[in-house]
Formats: C-alpha cells, sequence, structure tokens
C-alpha cells in the first residue's frame, strides 16, 4: 500500500492519514480511561454515601 502512494506521489497524504489514525486512536484510548474513571469516583462517592447512613444510624437512639 505504500508504494502505491509512494510511485503516485502522495507521500504527504498518507502521512496526514497515519497523523490522523493515531491521534483518533489515542483520543478514543483516552475517553474510554476518562470512562473507567468516572465509573471508579461514582462508585468512591456511593460508598462513601453508604459509609455515612451507617454511622447515621449508629447516632440515633
Amino acid at each position: 500500500m505504500t508504494r502505491v502512494f509512494a510511485e503516485r506521489g502522495d507521500l504527504a497524504h498518507l502521512a496526514l492519514f497515519l497523523w490522523a489514525s493515531g491521534a483518533s486512536a489515542l483520543l478514543l484510548l483516552a475517553v474510554r480511561e476518562l470512562f473507567a474513571q468516572l465509573r471508579r469516583f461514582d462508585a468512591f462517592v456511593a460508598e462513601v454515601a453508604r459509609l455515612n447512613e451507617r454511622l447515621r444510624g449508629r447516632d440515633e437512639p
């Protein structure tokens, strides 16, 4: 495939395609990691809320 681009003189297009593909892949990876972090944070907040409920239950007579 690279030879076809080289013969036609479209190396700039090939380089741009490779750069755009790499940038898109990195963006998808970053978004996936962001969503994973949000899920972990939601689990943490839920656990803190459960702990607060348990501690409030002990303080009441």
